[in-house]
């Protein structure tokens, strides 16, 4: 499939299936992969403007990193030392900050620097080797695994820095969905070229289960990414009311994800066997 680079740049990409079956990478990978990057919209710091539209986004926000920690909550114990790799501009390790020992990766020195001036007791840090091997309880990962072109090395990583028993958490779009069958080229989770991997329900399943030290232990939805995504999505369409019809679909694509489990992302929880 061809896909356009409908945020930036406006370059065609194409999609094709790697290896592992149901994962797909993005071709070519720019070498100058960072300059696709280069807008101020791209890591948005939300500065408070005070307007109905801002207190909205605030109100889903919150209940989106809430969700989130109880994902945590649940399964490790209050004051376990938590990274959130690919924080941006910190607003999850904020938020948990206080329920856990928390450190954020974050290789973007403007991201870095914003969630810096947000956070009062959690560490950002700029290499994660300076970490202590089993050490972590939890390693999360919100829509940033799609990002990373040396995965198999990454995973590596993140097993050396996971306690045994500890947590991965890995959050990515999945291209299998309604929306994204709906809107096709016009999806905007495929990101391109941002996104270097897309991974389907399956693919995930078989790149964790390629390594004997991983073990899938539960699947997750993220219920409002179909509605952000529809709305970019009919944005990049040029579609007028683009609100409503991203409220349309997107509540159809949860509708049917309810029997197929196919939500327009999904949270795969996996423990270091």
């Amino acid at each position: 499939m061809k896909i356009k680079d409908h945020f930036l740049s406006q370059e065609i990409f194409e999609i094709k299936e790697t290896d592992t079956k149901g994962v797909f990478k993005t071709s070519p990978i720019p070498s100058n992969i960072s300059r696709y990057y280069e807008s101020e919209d791209y890591i948005s710091h939300h500065q408070d403007s005070g307007s109905l539209k801002e207190k909205l986004y605030k109100f889903l926000q919150s209940f989106n990193l809430n969700y989130k920690r109880n994902i945590l909550a649940e399964r490790i114990p209050k004051g376990a030392k938590v990274l959130d790799y690919g924080c941006g501009a910190g607003e999850f390790v904020k938020y948990i900050e206080n329920d856990f020992e928390t450190l954020g990766f974050e290789p973007d020195a403007d991201a870095r620097k914003a969630a810096e001036g947000k956070i009062t007791k959690a560490k950002i840090l700029d290499d994660i080797h300076l970490i202590e091997d089993k050490s972590l309880d939890a390693i999360t990962l919100w829509h940033v695994f799609e990002h990373i072109q040396n995965q198999d090395e990454m995973l590596d990583i993140f097993r050396a820095k996971l306690k045994d028993k500890g947590l991965l958490v890995i959050a990515v779009p999945n291209p299998t969905s309604y929306d994204a069958q709906h809107y096709k080229e016009y999806w905007a989770a495929y990101d391109v070229p941002r996104h270097i991997y897309h991974f389907s329900k399956n693919g995930m399943e078989s790149l964790i289960s390629k390594n004997p030290d991983w073990r899938m232990r539960k699947i997750k939805p993220l219920i409002l990414d179909s509605y952000y995504i529809s709305m970019l999505s009919e944005k990049y369409k040029k579609s007028p009311l683009f609100w409503l019809k991203a409220s349309i679909y997107g509540t159809i694509s949860n509708v049917k994800a309810l029997f197929s489990n196919e939500y327009s992302s999904l949270i795969y929880i996996i423990e270091k066997y």
